[in-house]
């Protein structure tokens, strides 16, 4: 058995995400309780208000702390992967159980990352959309067209079959939904998101955070981390070249779908994903339904996946 990581992004955070992790495992406990923030991180995960929960500037350093309580939960119960990635943001957490960085040295990355993310753009000028049902290669002609009008328009996530996230100006999403609906998707869905992330609308954003990556404290990762950029796993010579690779991420496309297909061609046979809901499970399942998946929100959860390991 070959065991993939794969930790959840923005948009699965919810009010008591990781709490019965906090009550049931004693390093769980003992993570949240360590993690110094400019917030209260343990009330908003546990207490919310969801609102704020929400909201990007937050959201981020609390579903990376929710999901480093699960891993924890995990390793408790000396489960541990052979290799792992996240999607976006998650990818910080797939690098911190990689041993890139420790738990309090993630969390002052991606609560700076997501404050970034939230300043970038004026609000309500740029947004995202779920297209349902629609090849690649006819998203991007839409694209293609809508860009030759002067807009911006790009692929934000590729993430399983029949599901692709397109990303720009309000203007270029509005354009597109027809063309795209005429081309023959099934629907094109609006994202609650306050911007369009992973679009080059974001390149000064990823300079401001290649800063803050500078002045962090990074390893190396000790197990192969696959990379949201092309979703492959990378040979670094140095720290730059994994800087290099998280600054790219938040004005790229994230290639999903492709990390989960180059996992399965290596070996893994395991997906076990970690973090607020069950979004990247329904991911994998649609790429290759023959896998083995499991979805940890509770001790329990972890219980039953060592029952199913044990037979």
């Amino acid at each position: 058995m070959t065991t993939a990581f794969l930790f959840a992004g923005q948009g699965s955070q919810i009010v008591g995400m990781a709490k019965d992790f906090y009550d049931h495992c004693p390093s769980s406990k003992e993570l949240m309780d360590n993690l110094h923030c400019d917030y209260d991180i343990k009330k908003l995960c546990f207490k919310g208000p969801q609102e704020t929960l929400n909201d990007t500037a937050y959201a981020q350093s609390s579903i990376v702390a929710a999901s480093l309580m699960i891993l924890e939960g995990l390793k408790s119960k000396g489960i541990k992967p052979d290799v792992c990635a996240g999607l976006s943001l998650g990818e910080y957490s797939a690098l911190c159980c990689a041993g890139s960085m420790d738990a309090q040295t993630a969390i002052n990355i991606v609560r700076q990352r997501g404050i970034l993310m939230s300043n970038a753009l004026p609000q309500n000028t740029t947004g995202m959309r779920a297209v349902l049902g629609l090849d690649a290669s006819k998203i991007l002609e839409v694209c293609k067209e809508v860009n030759e009008k002067g807009l911006v328009l790009e692929v934000a996530n590729y993430n399983c079959p029949g599901q692709i996230v397109v990303t720009g100006q309000i203007e270029a999403l509005e354009m597109a939904t027809p063309m795209l609906l005429e081309k023959g998707a099934r629907r094109v869905l609006p994202l609650s998101v306050s911007g369009a992330f992973h679009s080059s609308l974001l390149t000064p954003a990823s300079n401001q955070l290649e800063e803050v990556l500078k002045t962090s404290s990074l390893s190396l990762p000790s197990i192969p981390v696959y990379h949201n950029v092309d979703g492959k796993v990378h040979e670094y010579e140095t720290i730059e070249d994994l800087i290099k690779i998280l600054k790219q991420q938040i004005c790229q496309s994230v290639y999903f779908e492709q990390t989960i297909q180059n996992m399965i061609k290596d070996g893994v046979d395991t997906f076990v994903e970690i973090g607020p809901g069950k979004t990247l499970t329904g991911f994998v399942r649609k790429i290759d339904r023959k896998v083995n998946v499991f979805t940890i929100n509770t001790m329990e959860d972890v219980e039953r996946m060592l029952q199913t390991w044990n037979k």
